[in-house]
């Protein structure tokens, strides 16, 4: 009984592991931070990312759209998503919303914000 309930654990334990989705390690600028106008966001996931079925979107003060560049991957990290701010940002709180899409055919997403000091 004691080994078929350790094998069921750990079983359970490889598929919670399997169906995990990727998740933001780090974001440039850093969510919540107070930052110089920055001329791309930078967002590192902890799995590769398929670029083409990905979006980023900017949101500036009052919600309005922020024009971005095309989302591409960094050079050598598959991991690392750049999207360029092709805007003028004007001092003020900004919202960043993301859905990625995983080789494995997981999308996930999330928002943070941070702000343009004046």
């Amino acid at each position: 009984m004691r080994k078929a309930l350790i094998l069921t654990a750990a079983v359970s334990l490889v598929a919670v592991q399997a169906e995990a989705h990727a998740r933001l390690l780090t974001a440039t600028p850093r969510a919540g931070s107070t930052v110089a106008a920055p001329a791309a966001l930078r967002l590192r996931f902890s799995e590769a990312i398929v670029v083409g079925a990905s979006r980023v979107a900017l949101a500036g003060p009052g919600g309005a759209p922020v024009a971005t560049g095309r989302v591409a991957l960094g050079s050598k990290d598959k991991r690392l998503v750049v999207v360029p701010i092709t805007a003028r940002l004007a001092p003020g709180v900004y919202r960043v919303t993301w859905k990625m899409h995983t080789p494995d055919d997981h999308n996930t997403d999330g928002a943070f914000a941070f702000t343009v000091k004046r």
